[in-house]
């Protein structure tokens, strides 16, 4: 029989923990309600590899947005046919194939028997329900609208998946051709160069600079292999801790926005998550000030959610939402006046569609010009590192024969 671990609190408040046996999670969450407890958590207990492959999961790995998409659109189909929420967790956490999103389902179901709201659960769990989702269900819980927002956030997440497909198909051809340049240069500098190396030095021909600056550079490497991952992964490492800073984050944010060509695609990136989202929210009936807030919380840039603040401010003291976000500069006029007139005509949540709409079409023409431009750009490159690589090798050949040939 499986082993679960529990965190209760007993009717002194006092909080305890401990480990009972039971057919499954329902049966563990009985057994200790029946025993008076409030249950704060229940879980089962894995050991060895499992409590390993558990601390990842809980620490670094995220729900595939795929599955978070099904999650969402199943559970607002249940909850339309009149099932509960928690009746509707216990169907879903046995259908979802991501192990992750199981087990915080499980635990959903766990806290809401416990007595919780749906938001309040779901707080437990930032990694996988962002503030903008959880938000939006802390509205839905408050008008009654469950359903209609959970539909209304499966097609913002689809929309969302839709875009970062793209994305990472535009950008596959570039990796797959930068891997084997990569794999070529490391073929080149471990096994080639240095068996040309070692019959130019058992010639003592006299070298070219370009050939001689090749070899040095081979055997540097060859000798001095690992400091390539090494760096590498310090960049990765020093780039994360600079980013988790708050001054560096920003810093960062705005060095990517000023990035040649990224930087515009970037920006339309991040003006289409913006309309996207306020359009969600100005259609659940979201105060302004508040969609405003949780628009910036969610903005991916710093930069723009600093300048997203800053029209909430000029906002909260009574100005229209169009000036105050003109006025930062990050928003292009088109944006402006399409938020203008939505709030002339009450449409807001449709102005802000199509902007979503027009932006994301904008991003997918770019990331085509984007791929356009990069494939020509690789081939060029990787010609010139053959051709250096080939006049370095055959020079001093040509001269060898030359002086063979004198001979």
């Amino acid at each position: 029989m499986p082993k679960f671990h529990y965190r209760v609190l007993d009717e002194a408040g006092r909080e305890s923990t401990g480990e009972l046996l039971a057919e499954d999670n329902a049966e563990a969450l009985a057994k200790l309600q029946e025993a008076g407890w409030y249950v704060l958590q229940v879980r089962p207990v894995n050991a060895g590899a499992g409590r390993l492959a558990q601390w990842w999961r809980d620490r670094f790995q995220k729900v595939k947005l795929k599955e978070f998409v099904a999650f969402c659109r199943q559970f607002a189909t249940l909850v339309n046919a009149g099932v509960s929420a928690l009746r509707a967790l216990e169907v879903l956490q046995d259908q979802t194939k991501d192990r992750k999103l199981a087990e915080t389902l499980e635990a959903l179901y766990t806290d809401i028997a416990s007595g919780l709201s749906l938001t309040e659960a779901m707080s437990k769990h930032p990694r996988v329900f962002s503030p903008l989702f959880r938000s939006m269900i802390r509205a839905a819980e408050a008008g009654g609208i469950l359903d209609e927002v959970l539909a209304r956030l499966a097609d913002y997440l689809e929309d969302e998946l839709e875009m970062k497909g793209k994305v990472k198909s535009a950008l596959t051809y570039p990796v797959v051709v930068l891997f084997f340049a990569l794999v070529v240069v490391m073929v080149l500098v471990f096994f080639i160069l240095p068996k040309f190396g070692q019959i130019f030095e058992d010639i003592g021909a006299p070298l070219p600079v370009t050939t001689r600056l090749l070899l040095e550079s081979s055997e540097f490497l060859l000798h001095h292999w690992y400091l390539m991952p090494l760096t590498v992964i310090g960049l990765m490492v020093g780039l994360r801790a600079y980013g988790n800073h708050p001054r560096g984050r920003r810093h960062l944010d705005w060095l990517k926005l000023k990035l040649p060509i990224a930087g515009e695609l970037l920006q339309k990136v991040a003006i289409a998550r913006f309309a996207r989202t306020f359009a969600s929210l100005a259609a659940s009936g979201f105060p302004v000030l508040q969609a405003l807030d949780i628009v910036a919380d969610t903005a991916g840039n710093e930069i723009i959610g600093d300048a997203i603040r800053t029209a909430q401010g000029l906002v909260r003291e009574g100005e229209d939402i169009s000036g105050p976000l003109q006025q930062t500069g990050i928003f292009p006029e088109m944006v402006i006046q399409m938020i203008a007139v939505g709030e002339e005509t009450g449409l807001l949540d449709l102005m802000l569609t199509k902007v979503a709409q027009f932006y994301e079409a904008e991003v997918d023409r770019t990331l085509k010009s984007l791929t356009s431009l990069i494939e020509p750009l690789m081939i060029v490159g990787l010609g010139l590192l053959v051709g250096f690589v080939a006049v370095s090798v055959i020079t001093p050949i040509y001269e060898l024969m030359g002086q063979v040939e004198k001979l």
